[in-house]
């Protein structure tokens, strides 16, 4: 196993164990070096940045203070193919998934009533999540 495939196999494995859950550079970074593997941190955004490409893994950037972050999808799938919306709460930064059908069908409304196309991804609802209401 070549060098460059060891670490998208590490990544890939590490994205599969975290499914459903939004992890930035910087997590993975943290999880290579408590794994003792030698990833450069230019090297990790260089895999991650292959992974959006091959749609294995969705890239967010919710807004201009947070940090881009990925998830999951799977190697078998498009990038397009989950429609979710993000909920962002104002005071802890929690970021939440929301597949949601009334939302889906709000999308759906916009479009069809406004001629305007939502891009669930780069949708963010803020707000306060539970714990910090």
């Amino acid at each position: 196993m070549s060098y460059k495939t060891k670490q998208k196999e590490i990544l890939i494995s590490y994205f599969k164990s975290k499914a459903g859950t939004h992890i930035t550079a910087g997590d993975v970074c943290e999880h290579c070096r408590a794994q003792g593997e030698n990833i450069g941190q230019s090297t990790v955004y260089r895999q991650l940045e292959k992974l959006v490409d091959e749609g294995i893994i969705n890239k967010y950037i919710i807004d201009p203070a947070s940090p881009a972050c990925f998830e999951y999808v799977g190697e078998d799938s498009h990038a397009d193919a989950d429609v979710c919306f993000h909920c962002k709460c104002e005071k802890c930064g929690k970021l939440i998934h929301m597949h949601c059908d009334e939302l889906e069908e709000m999308g759906v409304h916009i479009m069809k009533e406004h001629n305007f196309q939502v891009d669930p991804v780069r949708t963010v609802i803020y707000g306060l999540c539970e714990d910090c209401r």
